[in-house]
């Protein structure tokens, strides 16, 4: 996380937001690109996006509550998976938001969709770029991953996993492979 003055006005605010319905509710940031957020092509930095996408994740922890359970059990969030697709660039001072939302899960993991958006000249949204994380929570006196069943009660949810969509399959599907071809030294 190197996007400390957004951190500090995300948890600033956080008091004064409502909060989410867990699972399915997307958490919804405004942005905006500062020259800081820039590299040499002078849009928006491809590693800017994955530092956003974890300010729309805390977004999601703090305004479920999940943030409690966090904190009081020292669990570690983690991302262990992603992919990004970038379909349009961010110029400097453009507005955008990012959208989080969690999309289905299995017994110790999450997969969430960003998307970042944007307003194209005739009014329309733009979606600049759509990412997949497998995120889970680690456990570090445990030693493990909690139970996806014990973060939906934490946070006073009880709903079946949705079925993965096409992309998500995909998604999921091509992390297995990487695993297998890591594991036989490829």
């Amino acid at each position: 996380m190197n996007l400390w003055f957004r951190l500090l006005w995300l948890l600033l605010t956080n008091p004064f937001r409502p909060r989410l319905a867990a699972p399915f509710e997307a958490s919804v940031l405004a942005f905006r690109v500062w020259p800081h957020d820039l590299d040499t092509s002078l849009h928006m930095n491809n590693g800017r996006y994955w530092s956003l996408m974890d300010l729309g994740r805390t977004d999601l922890m703090l305004r479920t509550g999940l943030w409690r359970a966090v904190l009081r059990h020292r669990w570690a969030p983690v991302v262990n998976a992603g992919t990004i697709r970038f379909r349009r660039e961010l110029r400097l001072f453009r507005p955008f938001r990012v959208e989080t939302r969690i999309l289905c899960w299995s017994e110790s993991w999450l997969v969430m969709q960003h998307r970042v958006l944007s307003r194209g000249r005739d009014g329309g949204e733009i979606v600049a770029a759509v990412a997949l994380v497998r995120a889970a929570l680690y456990d570090r006196a445990g030693k493990s991953f909690v139970p996806i069943a014990r973060l939906m009660a934490e946070i006073g949810a009880a709903a079946e996993s949705p079925q993965p969509p096409p992309e998500v399959a995909a998604f999921l599907a091509s992390e297995d492979a990487m695993r297998e071809a890591g594991a036989s030294g490829r």
